[in-house]
């Protein structure tokens, strides 16, 4: 009996790995023209408004002269830093501006928050649209109007609130003047007017979470508070980090228009920040270049903490912003 010959194997055929073709730039341009056309007017704004006016922070290192402009403006370096930091001004603005936005971070950022998870629980669609647009409308309403409203509710004496609480109370308090309580109304402000309108983004989010995903964790015995912790909140995490995210960028901004208005000689020991300051010593005395540095330090504050919050995000896990 012979032995079998163990005939080669056939050699495989060797596949060409995929290879993606270059489409040009013209291409590409010309394939979606209309949604680049679209992306026009975005582009124009931006760099218009957004970008060309940042050439003129470089007068924060002149000593800036209008009939000079600024080419011809002299040169002074950092010494208009150097005077911000020096000034007795400096802590009481530092200070007054933390707390403020530390304030709006704790406790206005995760309101909208809160509400979209509450409308998001109602069943009946026509009461949770009703609810929605009644929170919707003051976002339209200017500051003016705001300030205005909180005038006529805790002005002294005449002040339907202020009436009613010090009757209640038995005491004499000043809402609009005592700067106990000039932080207090500037949150509930902002709490009233901007928590409807920032619902948007997250009820958006909660509609892209899978149903599916709540049946497996009904079938699992998950009540409604437990579906709402290990369902809801980890499928719209991504979207509050980067609204977190975008939050640190105007850390620094407490709103000029509302501190203003409600800015008075009694309280001005805890309503002077550096969106009033800037106005004050660049519009009202003229000192542009010194006005434009406080800016600039503003500005600088909060490029560092949207990298080191996006830093962060991603560290824990998080896709961050970029």
């Amino acid at each position: 009996m012979t032995e079998a010959r163990a005939h080669p194997a056939a050699p495989t055929e060797q596949v060409p790995p995929f290879t993606v073709r270059k489409v040009g730039l013209g291409t590409r341009l010309l394939r979606y023209r209309w949604l680049y056309l679209l992306l026009l007017p975005g582009l124009l704004y931006f760099a218009l408004f957004r970008y060309t006016p940042m050439f003129g922070l470089v007068i924060a290192f002149q000593d800036y002269l209008p009939f000079l402009g600024i080419s011809e403006s002299p040169w002074v370096g950092l010494e208009h830093f150097q005077t911000l930091f020096a000034s007795p001004d400096f802590p009481r603005l530092m200070s007054n501006t933390l707390i403020l936005a530390l304030l709006n971070v704790v406790v206005v950022f995760p309101a909208p928050i809160i509400v979209a998870l509450l409308l998001n629980e109602l069943r009946l669609k026509v009461l949770k649209r009703s609810v929605q647009s009644l929170i919707y409308i003051p976002h339209f309403l200017s500051w003016t109007i705001v300030a205005s409203l909180t005038y006529l509710l805790f002005a002294l004496d005449v002040g339907a609130i202020t009436s009613f609480v010090n009757d209640l109370t038995g005491g004499n308090i000043a809402f609009l003047t005592d700067p106990e309580w000039f932080r207090p109304l500037i949150i509930l402000q902002t709490l009233w007017k901007s928590t409807g309108w920032g619902t948007i983004i997250y009820l958006a989010a909660l509609t892209a979470v899978d149903p599916t995903l709540y049946e497996a964790a009904r079938i699992d015995g998950a009540n409604r508070a437990q579906q709402l912790w290990h369902v809801t909140l980890p499928a719209i995490a991504s979207t509050v980090v980067v609204m977190a995210i975008l939050q640190m960028g105007n850390f620094m901004d407490t709103g000029f228009e509302q501190i203003y208005l409600m800015t008075n000689s009694l309280n001005r020991s805890v309503a002077d920040v550096f969106d009033t300051y800037v106005y004050f010593t660049g519009i009202e005395q003229g000192s542009y270049s010194y006005s434009t540095a406080v800016g600039m330090f503003k500005a600088v504050i909060g490029v560092v903490l949207v990298f080191g919050s996006n830093w962060i995000a991603r560290r824990l896990g998080q896709r961050g912003l970029f």
